[in-house]
């Protein structure tokens, strides 16, 4: 299933699809846009442009998994992608996510206007990757019959 990740943000939106077989997550862009109503319809755009089936939106819990005005403020995008596309949408912890694509950046060299512009769609990946892994591991615990 190809599935898109959202990460969600107040002036830069990050995007990741993966592939049909849910192997590989890749970048796919950012959304440069701080009005809540026309970065969902762009969201949603992406969406159907890249074939998406579902869309895994970032959640930022605080470090004690508390969830404040930001975490409130992307389960209102989540439900707003969900009223626009139809498709199914999956909140998902995205703690610490930003600090570790700051990481992967660190280590390919990349620094200045260009991090700066790739942050969130890595940090979009590294969301995806993490629900992707999740999804992989529940179903081998089905196959296995580990329920």
């Amino acid at each position: 299933m190809k599935i898109m990740a959202v990460d969600f943000g107040d002036a830069r939106t990050g995007l990741a699809v993966c592939d049909p077989t849910e192997f590989l997550a890749s970048p796919v862009g950012i959304i440069k846009e701080k009005n809540f109503l026309k970065a969902a319809q762009q969201i949603a755009d992406a969406a159907k442009q890249h074939g998406a089936q579902m869309l895994v939106v970032g959640l930022p819990k605080n470090m004690d998994g508390t969830e404040g005005a930001r975490a409130q403020r992307c389960r209102s995008m989540g439900e707003k992608l969900q009223e626009l596309t139809d498709l199914p949408v999956t909140m998902w912890d995205e703690r610490r996510t930003t600090v570790s694509a700051s990481a992967v950046l660190t280590q390919n060299g990349t620094f200045g206007k260009k991090r700066k512009e790739q942050l969130d769609a890595v940090a979009a990946v590294i969301i995806l990757e993490s629900y992707l892994q999740r999804r992989k591991n529940e179903a081998q615990a089905h196959a296995d019959g580990k329920e």
